[in-house]
């Protein structure tokens, strides 16, 4: 896109218990990104109310478009597109962006896109410097999907593996729940292997796929954490976590790196809340051979607005867009 082109966005996200509202420039200038998180609101549940969500989003969506506009210096008049979340996600949830986009678009006469939130998440490190470039291994790890994909374009996301039961962020809160550790899991349990010092695999590894299944699966590894638990429970729960994490971990960085070798595909994206782990990281740099891995900062792991408007850009320039009938849908 020209330098030239000045394409103000305003996305909208509210798919699971982040509210979030952010205005971006030309598809990757972050003008603004207001996130609203309900960690506290869901913690004594250890997990996440569907009914406590929506309500949450309906409270202060409408503070945080107001919010996005005066951080970002642009008013509503400004705005050439609203993009928003409408799937996958909690169906309540996601109805308070996407209905709040409905009302802006309507109201000033612009382009709607609905977007899906798992493509969002793959986009995010174009916001961050990098053009946007085709294809590339997308490996997408978060509290509710763990997904492999083959991108191809926008819009053109072919899965090659996903988790047959749980997804590996809802895997850390399971043991992290059983371990009485507290929630979200995953911060905690990263926190807590960081000072393991022995450092020795006690839990079995996950065993290799026959060649070209990419396929992931958790329920096994998690069993073995609570049999673990009840034939030794006096074991240091660093030791355990540590050892959890380490085999949860290296089935992604096993997959990842198969799928790039299979399809030929040297560029690979991981994106979503479990990336911004720092042992994820490490494995995926320390593994690598000539692989060009490319991770969002840890702030854009996170479910974000940003995200949502940035690959808006790629619809609305595309001319692809939405009219008002536009509906959410909880899956893919």
């Amino acid at each position: 896109m020209n330098s030239k082109y000045n394409i103000i966005g305003l996305g909208l996200e509210s798919s699971c218990d982040e509210t979030s509202a952010s205005i971006v420039r030309n598809g990757k200038e972050i003008l603004s990104n207001i996130i609203f998180s309900q960690i506290n609101l869901h913690r004594d549940y250890s997990g996440v109310v569907p009914e406590i969500a929506s309500r949450a989003h309906l409270e202060v969506i409408n503070d945080l478009i107001d919010e996005a506009l005066d951080k970002a210096g642009v008013k509503f008049s400004d705005l050439n597109y609203v993009a928003a979340t409408n799937r996958p996600g909690l169906i309540g949830s996601l109805l308070i962006a996407l209905q709040s986009a409905k009302a802006i678009s309507y109201k000033l006469k612009i382009p709607l896109i609905a977007i899906n939130h798992l493509e969002a998440h793959l986009f995010a490190p174009f916001l961050e410097g990098r053009d946007v470039f085709f294809p590339f291994i997308g490996l997408l790890v978060s509290g509710g999907n763990t997904i492999l994909y083959n991108v191809k374009g926008i819009g053109e996301l072919q899965i090659i593996g996903k988790t047959v039961d749980d997804a590996v962020g809802e895997a850390f809160d399971k043991v992290a729940k059983f371990l009485n550790l507290g929630y979200p899991g995953g911060p905690v349990i990263e926190d807590m292997a960081k000072g393991v010092r022995g450092k020795k695999n006690f839990l079995p590894k996950i065993l290799t796929a026959k060649k070209n299944d990419f396929r992931f699966s958790y329920s096994g590894l998690k069993t073995a954490v609570v049999n673990y638990i009840r034939e030794y429970p006096d074991a240091e729960k660093k030791e355990i976590v540590y050892n959890f994490q380490e085999r949860a971990l290296e089935l992604l960085v096993r997959r990842v790196f198969a799928a790039s070798r299979v399809y030929n595909i040297k560029k690979i994206v991981v994106a979503g809340g479990v990336a911004a782990n720092g042992r994820l990281r490490d494995l995926l740099f320390e593994n690598k051979g000539d692989e060009e891995i490319i991770i969002p900062s840890p702030e854009l792991c996170t479910d974000n607005a940003a995200m949502v408007a940035g690959v808006g850009f790629q619809y609305f320039r595309e001319d692809k867009v939405n009219d008002l009938s536009v509906d959410v849908s909880p899956r893919i």
